[in-house]
């Protein structure tokens, strides 16, 4: 392993807050022994966008120096709901549903985290086994008034919303999956900072040595501004096509470059702190940085070969300008016939066929914004019903085509 200096700096890159200090991590890895290091999911979608990510690339490097990595899989609490930040009781889901989200999450982060040196856990495993008495002993170890300091019930309590008593359970029960696991850290997002501290309360309760806690910082998405998530239309997928990503990436604000720089990438920090002072002394034009992340993240989830095709699709469209606006390599959007009536389906329903936007909302915010386009002509109302025939080019946002093949 590498001396504690090399590895504090690893800990410390894009990271928010290390609770409760670097003291107490620096002690721990002066045990000389890989630290138990625990990352805790809810599956409650079936795909991840790169703020999910973020953890993710923080747990490859802390995996890569040695360190034991706890993939957890909230197979029970999902079922409960994370309260963080909701204004509102999130909707139950089924353990069925649950697991099915888990499959195509484990799926996917092992494009990034090491497989082989991953332990992934399922918190039903001991969760679902609890009696009564066991519920009762946990709920013994914090207090209402404690419960209760999370910013999102005062203020939801504030506004007359309902908190539902299973709610108030789900900040012990991840707790308590940090004292099976006997983590010595946790990782998280800043929104998580209640539940990865209750986690060491109850730890010291079990007679644990308390987890320090790691925060990162949330990921803002295209817009620049909000959070990325589905639900406000910014978001980036992992499982987006070459050119869909790479587009994505392109039309985020400069300001956000070096930021998604340090979180989503492996280039080392001297080489992406030499591109900023390139950048801010007019040195390299900021388009050219935002071309190297683009190419940087896309290829870690697309091969190299797809992420050049995809950067010469992006330069066919926004650099030639004597060029059609069209990349010469559109994929097909393949419809069978006799499955649809291509006279009268609906806008929203051509979007929803085309995967590129994976959720209604997505599809509505982009109609309504003029982010779509058949053959040129903009498309505005999200009611409005088209004929589409064979060879038409559907434009989704800035970068994403599709042309239709009719079977």
């Amino acid at each position: 392993m590498l001396d504690i200096d090399k590895q504090m700096a690893i800990f410390r890159r894009g990271s928010a807050e290390i609770l409760p200090g670097e003291n107490e991590l620096v002690e721990r890895l002066r045990e000389n022994r890989p630290l138990r290091i625990k990352l805790g999911v809810d599956p409650t979608a079936s795909d991840i966008h790169l703020g999910h990510t973020v953890p993710l690339h923080k747990l490859r490097q802390l995996q890569e120096l040695g360190h034991e990595i706890y993939f957890l899989i909230g197979s029970f609490t999902a079922q409960i709901g994370d309260p963080s930040g909701q204004k509102e009781t999130r909707p139950e889901l089924s353990e069925s549903q649950v697991m099915e989200f888990a499959k195509t999450y484990t799926e996917q982060v092992f494009k990034i985290l090491d497989r082989t040196k991953t332990q992934v856990v399922y918190n039903g495993n001991w969760l679902s086994t609890m009696g009564m008495k066991d519920v009762i002993k946990l709920m013994a170890k914090t207090t209402v008034a404690r419960i209760l300091e999370r910013d999102d019930f005062a203020d939801r309590y504030k506004q007359n919303q309902p908190i539902h008593l299973h709610e108030l359970l789900y900040s012990l029960l991840q707790a308590y999956d940090s004292v099976v696991l006997n983590a010595d850290v946790e990782v998280g997002g800043t929104d998580q900072r209640f539940n990865l501290l209750m986690g060491r309360q109850i730890q010291i309760a079990a007679g644990q040595k308390p987890q320090i806690c790691l925060l990162l910082p949330l990921l803002e998405g295209t817009d620049g501004s909000m959070k990325m998530s589905k639900t406000y239309g910014n978001s980036i997928g992992i499982s987006d096509t070459p050119r869909d990503m790479f587009g994505k990436l392109m039309s985020i604000p400069d300001e956000l470059m070096i930021k998604y720089f340090e979180l989503l990438t492996e280039v080392s920090l001297d080489d992406i702190g030499a591109l900023h002072k390139q950048w801010t002394n007019n040195e390299i034009h900021p388009k050219e940085v935002k071309k190297l992340m683009a190419r940087e993240i896309t290829k870690i989830y697309h091969s190299s070969e797809a992420t050049s095709q995809a950067e010469k699709d992006f330069a066919d469209v926004f650099d030639k300008k004597n060029g059609a606006g069209i990349p010469d390599n559109i994929d097909d959007l393949v419809i069978e016939s006799n499955h649809l009536d291509l006279e009268k389906i609906s806008i929203a329903k051509l979007i929803e066929l085309t995967g590129a936007l994976k959720s209604k909302s997505e599809i509505r915010r982009m109609i309504k914004q003029g982010g779509v386009k058949i053959n040129g002509e903009k498309i505005q109302d999200e009611f409005s019903i088209v004929n589409i025939k064979e060879g038409d080019v559907i434009r989704i946002g800035k970068s994403s085509f599709r042309r239709i093949k009719i079977c």
